[in-house]
């Protein structure tokens, strides 16, 4: 029928990975009344731009977008730009600080660029929800607020969590679900999509939904998965993360470095393959993990970079860390001395462009090296004060890690 697949192979691909759906037996119906109408379903996904990056943790509702896209639904996408200014208090133990409209419309911007590498663009609908909510007016607001009670702003866990412990929560925090349901109504959506920490703002759009005499929206809920370290949830500011715009190199090789228990929700969940070939890859009696990891970081460069730059990031990550051989395309890096020397830590925090902090940790973890580029011997370096001249630096590979490599230029 038309360009809809049929319900079933729908669900199929939509639904894997998800972890609600509210519920599957009306998204099937909804599947097959777009099938009988040849109408295309709304689905709806709300993001803030409140920082102007977005990692692969990001990617995984934006995949599930382009998911509904690919079979022929129309994808919806809100950028908060009120909602920002608010701030989401979902999963938080305090108040987010509130944004000015011209930050958010500059975050706003390069996250469209971002989220461009996973959803066709050309067939999204892109509107800003200050929309509607710059023309309401304070008796607007105060019925909007009338929607709902206090006590079930308190069924939200967060909410609950801040409460008992007595922590803050300012009452404009309670407007947030309500603007983000307001959205619903206002684009008229089928489905919305959304963290497993946005399900109690989407069932807000629902029950708005239903107060303004439309069909209450789908809820679709995914996982929100661990970072590097493969315990906490992706996070910049946790420090492992992988940036969506993060050089090819380093993307394939941060990839290399996660756990393995961490593949077959990362396939899964950032990848097409089937789930067949997921299980086959995942299972270590069949595939070796090394195997199953370089496919891994190939898929996901590729997908993001392009194919050429995800052959040449694995080249390069095999001819050095499997080959051990140095790297061809090294950046030079300017050593400035005074008087005569520098210390290790501020060697590491000016060529690797990191805190002073930063630099000690990464000297008492010993991931810092000195190599000799025609014996490509290695010599640790883990003291932070130790003190190096001209001669211990002019033309060695400072190795920070297992992936940035620097030729030392000593002026």
């Amino acid at each position: 029928m038309g360009h809809f697949a049929p319900v079933d192979q729908q669900l199929t691909n939509l639904l894997r990975g998800v972890e609600d759906v509210i519920s599957e037996d009306e998204l099937r119906k909804r599947l097959r009344k777009s099938i009988d109408s040849q109408t295309p379903l709304r689905v709806k996904l709300g993001i803030d731009p409140s920082s102007p990056d977005i990692h692969l943790g990001h990617t995984v509702v934006l995949r599930k977008l382009r998911a509904f896209q690919d079979h022929g639904h129309q994808a919806v996408l809100i950028i908060g730009d009120y909602t920002a200014m608010v701030g989401d208090p979902s999963g938080k133990n305090k108040t987010r600080p509130q944004l000015s409209l011209e930050e958010v419309e500059r975050n706003a911007l390069t996250y469209i660029n971002q989220a461009a590498k996973v959803v066709d663009m050309d067939r999204c609908e892109v509107v800003r929800n200050g929309e509607w909510f710059h023309g309401m007016e304070f008796l607007d607001v105060l019925k909007l607020a009338a929607r709902t009670t206090v006590s079930q702003m308190l069924e939200r866990d967060d909410f609950t969590k801040r409460f008992q412990a007595e922590q803050p929560i300012s009452l404009h925090e309670f407007l947030y679900p309500l603007m983000q349901g307001w959205d619903s109504v206002m684009v008229k959506a089928d489905v919305e999509l959304g963290g497993t920490d946005q399900l109690f703002n989407l069932l807000m759009g629902r029950r708005l939904q239903q107060q303004e005499n439309q069909p209450a929206q789908i809820c679709l809920t995914t996982p929100i998965i661990p970072g590097l370290d493969g315990e906490q949830k992706m996070s910049k500011s946790l420090g492992n993360a992988i940036g969506v715009t993060l050089e090819a190199n380093d993307m394939f090789g941060k990839v290399m470095s996660i756990p393995d228990a961490l593949m077959k929700p990362w396939y899964t969940l950032l990848t097409r393959e089937s789930l067949e070939r997921v299980e086959l890859l995942c299972d270590p009696d069949k595939t070796h993990p090394r195997d199953a990891k370089l496919a891994l970081a190939h898929i996901i460069t590729n997908e993001l970079h392009g194919p050429d730059a995800a052959q040449a990031a694995q080249h390069a990550f095999t001819s050095v860390f499997a080959g051990g051989n140095l790297p061809d395309d090294m950046p030079e890096a300017p050593v400035e001395l005074r008087d005569g020397v520098i210390a290790a830590f501020a060697l590491i925090r000016d060529i690797h462009k990191v805190s002073g902090g930063d630099a000690r940790r990464l000297l008492k973890q010993g991931g810092v090296k000195l190599i000799q580029p025609d014996t490509q011997d290695e010599f640790s370096v883990d003291d932070e004060k130790a003190e190096f001249g001209a001669d211990d630096l002019q033309g060695r590979i400072l190795k920070v890690g297992k992936r940035h490599f620097y030729r030392l230029v000593v002026r």
